[in-house]
């Protein structure tokens, strides 16, 4: 009987890199509005809230881009590994 095989690799998660491109997206859209003189009539946190509509989903769709290159890698790096299967009955004496 042959060896059963597995694909062994470390793939990235790809719901932190959306969470944490999110967060880069808010925090680059707070250093650049904060950046530019903000409009009386406005104010900072309406200019800030407006431009993290853009922001954001910018910083999560480079998120998700990065991952799933990391993603592309791993698979090109994935090693095929062997592993044997054990199977441990229960002890029947410790009654």
């Amino acid at each position: 009987m042959s060896e059963p095989r597995a694909t062994v690799r470390r793939a990235p998660r790809v719901g932190a890199f959306v969470v944490v491109g999110g967060l880069v997206g808010m925090l680059a859209t707070l250093v650049l509005t904060s950046l530019q003189p903000a409009d009386p009539n406005v104010g900072f946190l309406a200019l800030f809230g407006y431009f993290s509509i853009f922001g954001i989903p910018a910083g999560i769709a480079l998120g998700a881009l990065v991952a799933l290159i990391l993603d592309a890698v791993s698979r090109r790096r994935a090693k095929a590994a062997e592993f044997e299967i054990e199977r441990a009955e229960p002890d029947q004496t410790a009654e």
